[in-house]
C-alpha cells in the first residue's frame, strides 16, 4: 500500500475536538447547556478562591426568539477578572491554563473547558462569544467578541474596546467576568439539568452564592433558583507540591532526568521529588547500582528502570497534603441541610491518603430527610474536586463504592445487597485529589482505583453506623415517650378520682411512675449563643428506675484546631479524637443530673447535633453503649499516626542536617536555603532561610539547631490530619 505524502497532514488539537465535541460533553442538546454552565461556573469558583473572594455567581439562560433549540448562556461573577493580555488565551486556545503542570487540587486540569464553550458556540451558531472582563487595578473593562481559529488553535477577536461596566442598577462593577455564548442546546428540568447542577454545586461550595434565571422567548421566567452562601469561610488555599516518586512512569522520569539542572543524582532526587530524604536518595541509588556522583542526564534507560524499581523498595516520606482542600464535615452538613430538609445528617472527612504518589481525600455525607421519596433509590450526589458529576453514574467509582456497602445493616432497604439502597435519604460522595482519574475527557465518571474505593467504603460504613444509631435512638425515644405520656396522664387521673372516692390525700406518684417506667433516659440539646458567640450544649440524664445508677457519659464534638470545650459544669476529659467523657456520681431513683458545656471557635449553624454514648450497667434510652473495640481501633490509629509523624520528623531533621557543610551542629541562612530544597521545604510554610530563622530562631543565634528545626516542623501547618470517628456498635 502506498500513501501520498501530500495527503498526510497534522491536525491541530482544536480541529480534533471540533470533530469530536462529544469528548468535551457536547454530545446532546440537553447536555450541551449543562456543560457550558459547568465550565463557566468552575472557572468562576476557581478564580474567586485563588483571589480569596467570596463568589457571587449569576447564571441566565435565554431562549432565542424564532430559533428552535437555540439558547443564550450568560455567566457572570465577581472574581478578580482576567488581565487584558490573557483574555484571548483563556477563551481562544485549547490546552491553555495554569493548572496542567501543577500538582494541587483544582476543578479544571486540562485547560480545555471554557474554550470548548467558545468552540461549540461558533460551531453550532457561527457566532462569537462576548466577553467582558474587569480587573480592580484598571478604570475600565475590556469588551471583546472571541472566536476560535481551529487550524491554528488561536483566538479570533473583533469589536474589542474599553468602557465602564455598570450593573443593572447603575452601579460601577469593580471586578469580574461576564460571558455570553449563544449555542444550539435545549433546556430541560429534572435530575440532569442546569438547575440540579447548580443545586449540587451549592452543596459542596457553601461559601458561594449562586443564582439561576431561565427566560423563554417572550421574556417570561420558566425556571429559577437561588442558593445563598451559608458560610463566609473560604476553602483553604491549596499549595503546589513536587511530584512523588511513587507516581512516576519511565517516560516522565526520563524527561525529568534529561531536563535536570542538578550536578549529581542525590541532589536531583532530593530537589525534584517530594518525600526523598538524603538517606532515601542514597538507598535508592545503591539499590539501582547508580553512583551518586553521576549527572542525571547521563542515566540510561536501564538505570532509570532500576531506579523506578528501587522507589518501591525504599521507605519514602508521604507527600504534603496541603495541596488538597476538602469541604470538611461541618460545612458538608451545612450544605446538605441547606438543600434538603432533614431529620438527620452524618458526615465524615477521612484523613488524607496517597495513591501512586498522588494525595487524595474522601468525604461522605448521609442525610435522612422528610422531603425525599421513601420507596425509591436514595439520591446519589457525586463530586470530584467540588464539581458535580451528572452523567455515567453506573460506571463511576463513587457509585460502586456505595454499592459495595451492605446498607441493610444500617436501616436502609437494600434488596439482594446489590445496587443503590432504597429509602428517604441522600448520599454525598466527594473525592478531593491532585490527579482525579476520569473514565473519559468529559470528566463525568471516575476510573476504578482500589485504594480510593477502600477509603470510601470505610467512610460510608461510618456514616451508616451514624444512621443506624439515629434510627435506633429515635425508635427507643418514641416508644418511651408514648409510655411516659400514657403513665403521666392516666395515673394522675386515677389518683385524683380514687382519692376523692376514698376521702384520702393524693399519694406521691413518683415512686409508682418510676417502677412502671423502669428506664433511664438521656436528652441532649444544642443552642447557639449569639451574644457570647459560643455553642451551648446540655445532656440531661433521668433515672426512672428503682435503684441508683452510675454511668460514664461520653459525647462527640467537633475537635479540630481553633475549637475547644469551655465552661463545663462537671469536669470531663478527652477520651479520643472528637470524644469527650464525664464520670457521674450515682444518680438516685426519680432524680436527674445535667451536664453542660460550651464549645468555642464555631460559627452559627456550624454544629447542631451530637451523639451520646455511655459506659455502665443497663441501657440508656437516647444513648448508645460505647463499643470499646471501635474506640480501641481509633486509639491505635491515633497512636500509629503519632509514631509515624515522629519518625517522619526525624527523617526530615536528619536530611536538613546534611546541609550543615561546616559541621557546626546548626544551620545558617545559606545552609537552610539548601535544606529547604529537600523534605524540609515540603514541611514548612516558609520558603527561604531568612524566613525560617525569623520565625523559629528562639535563641537569637542567627542559626537553627536540631531542636529548633524540630519545633519548626511541629508548629507547621503543611501536614494536617482530619481525624473523625463513630463509636457505635461494631460491624
Amino acid at each position: 500500500m502506498t500513501t501520498s505524502r501530500s495527503k498526510m497532514q497534522q491536525a491541530s488539537i482544536s480541529e480534533f475536538f471540533e470533530k469530536n465535541k462529544h469528548f468535551l460533553g457536547f454530545d446532546t442538546l440537553n447536555r450541551s447547556i449543562i456543560t457550558a454552565v459547568k465550565e463557566s461556573v468552575d472557572n468562576s469558583l476557581d478564580a474567586c478562591e485563588e483571589a480569596r473572594l467570596l463568589p457571587d455567581i449569576n447564571i441566565e439562560i435565554h431562549k432565542i426568539k424564532g430559533e428552535r433549540d437555540r439558547l443564550l448562556m450568560i455567566g457572570q461573577d465577581n472574581g478578580p477578572g482576567i488581565p487584558p493580555d490573557a483574555i484571548t488565551k483563556v477563551f481562544g486556545s485549547l490546552l491553555f491554563g495554569s493548572r496542567f503542570h501543577t500538582i494541587r487540587q483544582t476543578r479544571g486540569q486540562q485547560g480545555i473547558g471554557i474554550t470548548g464553550v467558545v468552540m461549540y458556540s461558533q460551531l453550532t451558531t457561527g457566532k462569537h462569544t462576548r466577553v467582558i472582563s474587569k480587573v480592580a487595578e484598571e478604570a475600565t473593562a475590556v469588551y471583546v467578541e472571541i472566536g476560535l481559529d481551529t487550524k491554528k488553535n488561536k483566538a479570533i477577536t473583533r469589536n474589542r474596546r474599553r468602557d465602564h461596566w455598570f450593573d443593572g442598577e447603575g452601579g460601577v462593577i469593580k471586578h469580574g467576568v461576564r460571558v455570553e455564548a449563544e449555542m444550539k442546546a435545549k433546556y430541560q428540568r429534572g435530575k440532569q439539568s442546569v438547575h440540579q447542577y447548580l443545586r449540587m454545586t451549592s452543596i459542596v461550595n457553601p461559601h458561594a452564592s449562586i443564582s439561576l434565571k431561565v427566560v423563554d422567548e417572550e421574556g417570561g421566567i420558566i425556571d429559577e433558583g437561588n442558593w445563598p452562601r451559608v458560610t463566609e469561610v473560604l476553602p483553604r488555599s491549596v499549595q503546589e507540591i513536587r511530584p512523588h516518586p511513587h507516581g512516576q512512569e519511565i517516560g516522565s522520569f526520563q524527561r525529568f532526568l534529561r531536563d535536570a539542572e542538578a550536578r549529581k543524582m542525590t541532589s536531583f532526587l532530593r530537589h525534584n521529588f517530594s518525600g526523598v530524604s538524603m538517606r532515601a536518595a542514597r538507598e535508592i541509588l545503591e539499590l539501582a547500582g547508580v553512583d551518586e556522583a553521576r549527572k542525571p542526564n547521563s542515566i540510561n534507560a536501564q538505570e532509570a528502570e532500576a531506579m523506578l524499581n528501587a522507589f518501591k523498595e525504599v521507605k519514602l516520606l508521604a507527600p504534603p497534603t496541603d495541596c488538597l482542600s476538602p469541604i470538611e464535615d461541618l460545612l458538608i452538613k451545612k450544605g446538605l441541610s441547606k438543600a434538603i430538609d432533614s431529620k438527620f445528617v452524618s458526615t465524615v472527612t477521612r484523613t488524607p491518603s496517597v495513591s501512586v504518589g498522588n494525595p487524595f481525600q474522601v468525604e461522605v455525607g448521609l442525610i435522612f430527610g422528610t422531603d425525599l421519596p421513601a420507596d425509591g433509590p436514595v439520591e446519589v450526589l457525586r463530586f470530584a474536586n467540588r464539581v458535580p458529576l451528572m452523567y455515567q453514574q453506573g460506571g463511576c467509582l463513587l457509585t460502586k463504592s456505595i454499592e459495595s456497602v451492605d446498607w441493610k445493616k444500617y436501616g436502609l432497604e437494600h434488596p439482594g445487597g446489590r445496587g443503590i439502597p432504597k429509602g428517604p435519604a441522600a448520599i454525598l460522595v466527594h473525592l478531593a485529589s491532585t490527579n482525579v482519574q476520569f473514565t473519559s475527557e468529559a470528566k463525568e465518571a471516575l476510573a476504578d482505583n482500589e485504594e480510593v474505593v477502600n477509603e470510601f467504603r470505610l467512610a460510608l460504613q461510618e456514616v451508616g453506623r451514624g444512621l443506624r444509631n439515629h434510627k435506633r435512638k429515635s425508635k427507643q425515644r418514641e416508644k418511651a415517650k408514648e409510655k411516659f405520656e400514657l403513665v403521666n396522664v392516666i395515673l394522675p387521673e386515677i389518683s385524683v378520682k380514687a382519692s376523692a372516692i376514698l376521702g384520702r390525700e393524693e399519694p406521691d406518684l413518683a415512686p409508682v411512675i418510676t417502677n412502671i417506667m423502669n428506664a433511664v433516659f438521656v436528652e441532649e440539646t444544642v443552642d447557639w449563643d449569639g451574644s457570647e458567640k459560643v455553642t451551648n450544649c446540655s445532656i440531661k440524664l433521668f433515672n426512672y428506675t428503682a435503684r441508683p445508677r452510675q454511668y460514664t457519659i461520653l459525647a462527640t464534638w467537633p475537635e479540630r484546631e481553633g475549637v475547644s470545650i469551655i465552661e463545663e459544669n462537671i469536669v470531663g476529659r478527652r477520651e479520643a479524637k472528637g470524644l469527650h467523657k464525664w464520670k457521674l456520681d450515682a444518680v438516685s431513683p426519680s432524680e436527674n443530673v445535667e451536664i453542660t458545656f460550651s464549645i468555642d471557635g464555631l460559627s452559627k449553624g456550624d454544629w447542631g447535633q451530637f451523639d451520646v454514648f455511655f459506659r455502665g450497667a443497663g441501657d440508656i434510652i437516647g444513648a448508645m453503649k460505647l463499643d470499646e473495640k471501635i474506640l480501641e481501633e481509633i486509639r491505635r490509629e491515633e497512636l500509629a499516626a503519632i509514631e509515624e509523624a515522629a519518625a517522619a520528623t526525624g527523617d526530615v531533621i536528619d536530611d536538613a542536617m546534611e546541609s550543615d557543610v561546616d559541621d557546626s551542629g546548626d544551620l545558617n541562612v545559606v545552609e537552610l536555603d539548601d535544606a529547604l530544597k529537600g523534605p524540609l521545604g515540603d514541611t514548612l510554610d516558609e520558603t527561604t532561610g531568612v524566613e525560617v530563622i525569623d520565625s523559629h530562631d528562639t535563641d537569637d543565634s542567627g542559626t537553627l539547631d536540631r531542636d529548633e528545626i524540630k519545633d519548626a516542623i511541629t508548629e507547621n501547618t503543611r501536614q494536617s490530619n482530619l481525624l473523625s470517628g463513630e463509636w457505635g456498635d461494631v460491624e
